[in-house]
């Protein structure tokens, strides 16, 4: 329970790899929010946290395994919240950007598809920011995977 089977350093190293490439994944598969998961998309992060597991320990079952890699995700993390909040270029690099959907009343149906969002999700945003399409100044996919509404000024 309490002895280690591989080096303490290994673990670090072996949980800052995973952290970085999971981080890597996540940015590249989309921008969708958890309260906008999918069941897939719920399963598919289920199944990430099963799948990496041993690669965190090497196998090495050990409380003290487990309470290192435990800690350097959690480090890997706190550091990338103060990065971000304190260097916009490292913000744009691990958060992105905020993405034009729509303009002037239009749909950028390409958009939509390329980024992988349900045309139903812009009505949806539509509907919540309490305006008609032909309202619309702007609509942005935001780096936290909000749809936001830019309605024409002098519309209300």
């Amino acid at each position: 329970m309490w002895q280690l089977t591989v080096p303490w350093w290994e673990l670090v190293l072996r949980s800052t790899v995973v952290y970085a490439l999971l981080l890597l994944l996540i940015r590249l598969s989309g921008r969708r929010t958890v309260g906008q998961f999918t069941p897939f998309d719920l399963l598919v992060i289920m199944l990430l946290s099963e799948s990496v597991s041993n690669a965190l320990t090497a196998g090495d079952e050990s409380l003290f395994a487990g309470l290192i890699s435990a800690t350097t995700l959690m480090g890997w993390n706190s550091l990338a919240a103060v990065l971000t909040a304190r260097n916009t270029a490292v913000q744009h690099l691990l958060e992105g950007e905020p993405v034009l959907l729509g303009k002037e009343g239009r749909v950028l149906h390409q958009v939509l598809r390329r980024l992988h969002i349900p045309e139903s999700d812009m009505r949806q945003a539509l509907r919540e920011a309490d305006c008609e399409l032909g309202s619309m100044h702007c609509a942005f996919l935001e780096t936290d995977g909000r749809i936001s509404i830019l309605k024409k000024p002098g519309t209300d």
